[in-house]
């Protein structure tokens, strides 16, 4: 047994006491600390500036067993508010540098850290973690581990959910002075998807200025991205990846010429990649505040020392200090966690085509590059498929056929697949 010292006497002092707002169930122990130390396993999505303050909380805190998952290296412009990096890191994977950095600052603590996509482990490594923790700047990737998450809970006969198989998330997220934090109990409670509307706008440029009269650096960037990238198709015939450094690279480079042609100034690698992912300059003490608020709710869902959150706060210290909490609502008809086909209303002489870019443009889907099939006459059959280039090409000559024409009429079920979840997504075609 380690010997702790007055290290964790505070926190094993606070576990194993009761106060007025303790869990009327929550039996006090000395042991509970023992517990979330030597058994609890936690996953951290994300090393930037939000994640650096989740891994330094989470340590700090106790907690023994920690994996983190990001796929981007250390740069210059991380120095200023994602602490753990040092200016001899740069060019380094994030996640191998900040658990580093906390193994050898908090001793006993185990950080392992994977340089990787989240979309490269399979269902079976998220099933070994008690708990995730997402500090994260893409809501598509938010939006694949809600489907993950949901995809490991299991119901009896009666439909009930296995409580046993749910694995809680804790989302976090910042905008500059604002941020906000959420618990979602996969299966239970709103999920991502139920809440996507929550989520900041895309900012969208006029055409016309984009292609004929640019006078911002976003201008070219944005041309780039939305009329270059598909006519030059410089990796095939794919989507832009915000996270893919070489795609950004390419966006940069075309942007920077066509600034220069324009006289526009201040076209850089970060602000391409910000542009491409509408990411909003992160500010250090907001990132803080939100970690802070995230590593606490791990706490309580962990020990069950205390109620958690039900289940959204908004923060805000833009002027002075503003906090609010409600309950973000479960959508009965959620396309990831409900169990039932979701209706979608399209004329069933439309061509294919026409029905994807509905559901990219749907308020509910949101969808980036779905593929499709449909079930008919007790058999699958393909109809498209958008990330294979083989398959895309095979597929591609059905996108000007009518619905109709593929054999589709309305109550058809189609099953549809896309990058922002690896769970299937069930349409039943309506009036």
């Amino acid at each position: 047994m380690e010997n702790f010292g007055r290290k964790w006497s505070n926190l094993e002092s606070f576990l194993s006491t009761t106060g007025p707002f303790s869990n009327s169930q929550y039996e006090a122990n000395s042991q509970n600390f023992m517990f979330m130390r030597d058994y609890i396993k936690i996953l951290v999505i994300g090393a930037g500036g939000l994640g650096c303050e989740l891994l330094k909380d989470l340590g700090m805190m106790g907690f023994k067993h920690i994996h983190v998952i990001d796929m981007d290296t250390v740069e210059l412009s991380n120095l200023n508010r994602q602490f753990l990096f040092r200016k001899k890191d740069i060019g380094k994977p994030k996640a191998e540098v900040a658990a580093n950095f906390v193994n050898n600052r908090i001793k006993g603590c185990c950080v392992i850290p994977h340089f990787c996509k989240i979309q490269d482990f399979e269902s079976n490594f998220y099933r070994g973690f008690n708990l995730v923790v997402c500090g994260l700047d893409s809501v598509v990737a938010r939006r694949w581990i809600n489907g993950m998450l949901l995809s490991l809970v299991s119901y009896n006969n009666d439909g009930e959910i296995d409580v046993t198989s749910i694995i809680p998330m804790v989302d976090g997220g910042t905008e500059g002075f604002k941020g906000n934090a959420r618990v979602i109990l996969p299966g239970k409670t709103a999920c991502i998807e139920c809440n996507l509307d929550l989520f900041p706008q895309q900012i969208n440029y006029p055409m016309c200025t984009i292609a004929e009269t640019p006078r911002l650096p976003e201008h070219c960037i944005e041309y780039v991205r939305t009329l270059l990238w598909g006519n030059e198709k410089p990796f095939g015939d794919v989507c832009v990846d915000g996270d893919d450094t070489s795609h950004i690279q390419w966006i940069y480079e075309k942007a920077s010429i066509r600034a220069r042609q324009y006289g526009i100034h201040g076209v850089s690698f970060r602000l391409t990649q910000g542009v491409v992912k509408h990411i909003i300059p992160a500010v250090a003490s907001t990132n803080a505040v939100i970690a802070a608020i995230c590593a606490t709710e791990v706490l309580k869902l962990i020990t069950f020392c205390y109620d958690h959150i039900n289940n959204y706060i908004n923060f805000n210290d833009g002027q002075g200090v503003y906090t609010y909490t409600f309950e973000a609502e479960k959508k009965d008809d959620c396309s990831a966690c409900s169990h039932k086909p979701i209706p979608l209303s399209v004329d069933i002489n439309t061509n294919l085509q026409n029905m994807i870019t509905l559901l990219k443009q749907h308020p509910r889907f949101q969808l980036l590059s779905p593929s499709i099939t449909s079930w008919v006459e007790g058999k699958n059959k393909t109809l498209y498929i958008s990330n294979i280039e083989s398959l895309e090409q095979a597929t591609r000559q059905n996108l000007s056929k009518t619905l109709l024409e593929l054999g589709i009429t309305y109550g058809s079920e189609l099953q549809v697949t896309d990058i922002t979840s690896p769970k299937v997504i069930l349409i039943t075609i309506s009036v």
